[in-house]
């Protein structure tokens, strides 16, 4: 419709009409689209001398012959300019090797504002590894001096870090829960499990966790037969349409000649067959051979001893003599293997599920990074690495990845499913597998309709 107003317009206005009134309205805009001073400074060219070429290259008298399309372009060609960067943000992409001093270097920031953050950051350690994928975005003030930075770690979690005083830097958390959105995702092994289940859509770490779900009752690499099928429910977490890259089995099963494999998430986090039995192994509540007495409770409102600033504790404090083995609570793999600055030496394991530990301020490391280890182990002995008032273990246990008290926290026991809720575990474990069933059939159909196609 606007098409055809404006052809008709084209057909009843003569052309140097049309030319004067495009005229009057640029000169309208450029009125009050009006530059500033240092705006043309930085342009080198201001709306005037544009009127004045245009006036010069077109006279009153030819105004008939200029070319209304090239006109248009032209003007549009010659208003147009490069956004000005704002020299108080500086926004940075991280890349494979980065590190924060490396990075604040680049911005002429010194090791002592590195130390700041990095201090700030003690409890939640999330500058320790940085990831392609990460963006750092900096605000500086007029002295070049940082007054604050956004870590941004995926669309649900950025960090910001505060100036609070001249040498001191305060943390909050970002967070957006999202939603989650279910997928069923089926398929037949034809050569390795990993291989089958890549194919069909599922990551590394959903592989793991199956491959840990059912070690105890099967051997992946030479138990399963060609052509089993498996079923899995996985949810995945996005905010808006972004993912946040976080993903969680839910459901799964795997249909092995006459064995049938099952686990089913429940209500506590816990993964249970469906008979209600539990696949979880025990969970140690803490990480030592004798419990020892503590020191320091969990408490995110808690007085910091040295900065004697409200700084979250995240963990639990045991008092030990340096060289105390340290256990793991259950079996995991080894994630990280660091030495902070504050900190100290430091291991996280991620355990089966959505569990994972942290033990700091060590004096010496037992395992590798990317190890298996299993409960009982010892991974390392007790320090006084890093910020500490003393020898102590720093132990923290994280359950979704957010830190909870591990002396009261939930944790798998290896208990069957708890009686007021097996009927409705009962209904839940119905309701998947029927979806499943269906979604595995219609995969079925799909596969021969391709197969029929194709002959």
């Amino acid at each position: 419709m606007l098409n055809s107003l404006f052809l008709d317009f084209r057909r009843r206005v003569p052309r140097g009409h049309q030319r004067l009134m495009l005229l009057c309205l640029f000169s309208i805009s450029v009125l009050l689209l009006w530059p500033s001073p240092q705006r043309q400074a930085q342009s080198g060219m201001g709306v005037m001398p544009l009127l004045l070429g245009i006036g010069l290259q077109h006279a009153p008298q030819q105004l008939d012959a200029l070319p209304l399309n090239q006109f248009s372009s032209w003007i549009g060609d010659k208003l147009q300019t490069e956004p000005v960067e704002d020299p108080f943000i500086k926004i940075y992409n991280i890349a494979a090797g980065d590190s924060l001093s490396r990075i604040f270097s680049r911005y002429n920031l010194g090791y002592q504002t590195v130390q700041q953050v990095m201090a700030a950051d003690e409890s939640l350690l999330a500058l320790d590894v940085l990831r392609p994928g990460n963006k750092l975005t900096l605000q500086l003030d007029d002295a070049g001096q940082l007054q604050s930075m956004e870590l941004y770690i995926h669309a649900g979690k950025k960090v910001l870090y505060q100036r609070v005083a001249e040498d001191e830097f305060a943390y909050q958390e970002l967070l957006d829960e999202g939603v989650w959105q279910k997928d069923i995702l089926v398929g037949d092994v034809f050569g390795s499990f990993y291989v089958s289940a890549q194919r069909a859509g599922l990551n590394d770490a959903d592989i793991y966790n199956i491959n840990q779900l059912f070690k105890d009752r099967l051997n992946f690499a030479r138990d399963i037969q060609a052509g089993a099928q498996f079923q899995v429910l996985r949810s995945e977490n996005y905010v808006g349409e972004e993912t946040t890259g976080q993903s969680r089995i839910e459901a799964i099963r795997i249909l092995n000649r006459r064995q049938v494999l099952t686990a089913f998430m429940h209500d506590d986090g816990q993964y249970y067959d469906a008979n209600g039995d539990s696949l979880e192994r025990a969970f140690s509540r803490v990480p030592l051979a004798n419990h020892s007495r503590v020191s320091s409770n969990f408490n995110p409102r808690r007085l910091h001893p040295i900065t004697k600033r409200v700084s979250p504790h995240n963990g639990t404090d045991f008092p030990l003599p340096i060289g105390t083995p340290i256990l793991a609570p259950a079996d995991g793999v080894v994630t990280r293997i660091e030495n902070h600055p504050f900190a100290g030496k430091y291991i996280e394991i991620q355990h089966f599920g959505n569990y994972k530990t942290r033990y700091l301020h060590l004096s010496r490391f037992n395992v590798q990074r990317g190890q298996r280890v299993t409960r009982g182990q010892r991974i390392a002995l007790s320090g006084n690495t890093g910020r500490s008032t003393g020898p102590h273990l720093h132990y923290e246990l994280h359950i979704n990845n957010r830190p909870v008290n591990p002396m009261t926290a939930h944790i798998p026991l290896a208990r069957p499913v708890p009686a007021e809720s097996k009927s409705a575990f009962a209904a839940r474990v119905k309701q998947l597998t029927a979806q499943m069933d269906q979604q595995t059939l219609l995969a079925k159909q799909q596969s021969n309709t391709e197969e029929l196609a194709a002959d």
